[in-house]
């Protein structure tokens, strides 16, 4: 049977009043968002920095912070409290101290894994976090096409920690979003194949239909 998947979108831009307009659109269909945020050195791009970033107070707010060092962010995502904060297992510190003051202050823990990450490597993170990210994508880009063969890591982190919440970041789109919801995911998020449609709120319901389809292959 397949999991309750969540279809959730991202925000990634480097400006200020695109993101107010990704969020104004997003706000008319969803209250589960992914804010990506770059520091320009972990990721080859830059994005708005986590003081610039905000959202409704009526959303959960997942922020996925792509640095080289997070610590040095920390005093600001606690400000900003998000619901879910996800850090990168190939950052260049100690995760695990990190977490603890997020989890402290009642915020989620998340680790990403990069497409050359293999989960087995980072069992000490996955065992501390709430969500597991498998990034599946470019870094800091959207609208990268999907490396599907990362849904193998699926199975390595459920058997490691099996009711952990499993996200997929990169690639997602209609062509590939029924094939991951039935790769035992909780979280597909979605980036350029929502901000860059006319209409977004109309594909967001049509993924949502799309993933409930059930046949003979899936």
């Amino acid at each position: 049977m397949i999991r309750q998947v969540s279809i959730v979108p991202t925000i990634l831009t480097n400006d200020k009043k695109e993101y107010r307009l990704q969020t104004e659109r997003i706000n008319a269909f969803t209250r589960r968002v992914q804010i990506d945020v770059t520091d320009g050195i972990f990721a080859p791009t830059e994005t708005l920095d986590v003081t610039n970033i905000w959202w409704p107070k009526n959303w959960d707010a997942d922020v996925h912070l792509m640095a080289e060092k997070p610590s040095d962010h920390l005093d600001t995502i606690l400000k900003l409290a998000p619901s879910l904060c996800i850090l990168h297992a190939e950052a260049q510190e100690d995760l695990l101290p990190i977490f603890a003051q997020l989890k402290e202050r009642g915020i989620k823990t998340g680790v990403a894994l990069l497409p050359s990450t293999y989960p087995g490597n980072i069992k000490p993170y996955i065992d501390a976090a709430d969500h597991v990210l498998i990034f599946a994508g470019h870094l800091g880009v959207q609208g990268s096409p999907a490396d599907l063969m990362q849904m193998e890591k699926v199975a390595l982190i459920r058997n490691m920690k099996p009711e952990v919440e499993i996200g997929w970041d990169g690639g997602a789109n209609m062509s590939n979003i029924r094939a991951l919801a039935h790769a035992d995911l909780d979280v597909i998020n979605v980036g350029s194949a929502l901000s860059r449609v006319e209409n977004p709120a109309e594909v967001f319901q049509q993924m949502v239909a799309e993933i409930d389809k059930s046949g003979v292959v899936l």
